[in-house]
């Protein structure tokens, strides 16, 4: 197994940043509807063995959490992680070597993984569908990941929104 090296763990934080800027920016989120939405981001030297997969650049897992309440006695909430498979993501820059690059590749998955946590949060995506749900769903997700990242300038996330855009095989490139 590849892991990110400690710039790229440091880049992948900031490139989580920025898509929390832009998801939050095309769903007319306020901060506190942001923050609201509760995940975190683990590189696959931080992942438990079944959050491990070959199947996918990225992909989220969801676990309950419970809080106290006083007097009422404790609830339940949905806390959301997003497992980055390094090995995945590093093997497609080197495939890709003269047009993916790992910054914009990674944004794409922070933007799509984010759109996710965000409908699954919000209640317009069911994280227990069906699979045909599913797919379905992704495509509905892949569809804001284009639309939001395709306001940016940027070369490199144009070439990989390209890659991912369904005229285009993406297996190529996965």
């Amino acid at each position: 197994m590849r892991y990110f090296n400690p710039l790229q763990i440091f880049q992948a934080r900031q490139i989580f940043d920025q898509a929390e800027k832009l998801t939050q920016k095309y769903f007319r989120l306020s901060p506190g509807e942001l923050k609201a939405n509760r995940y975190d981001v683990k590189t696959l030297v931080e992942l438990q063995k079944h959050e491990v997969t070959d199947r996918a650049f990225a992909h989220l897992c969801r676990y309950f959490i419970q809080k106290r309440e006083v007097p009422q006695g404790t609830r339940e909430f949905p806390h959301y992680r997003v497992c980055l498979q390094d090995h995945r993501i590093l093997d497609a820059v080197d495939r890709g070597r003269s047009f993916i690059k790992y910054e914009p590749l990674m944004l794409y998955i922070a933007v799509h993984e984010l759109t996710h946590v965000i409908r699954f949060s919000n209640g317009h995506s069911n994280f227990d569908a069906p699979e045909a749900e599913k797919e379905r769903e992704e495509e509905k997700v892949n569809a804001f990941t284009q639309t939001i990242l395709g306001s940016l300038s940027d070369r490199g996330v144009r070439m990989v929104t390209e890659c991912f855009n369904k005229r285009y095989d993406v297996s190529a490139v996965v």
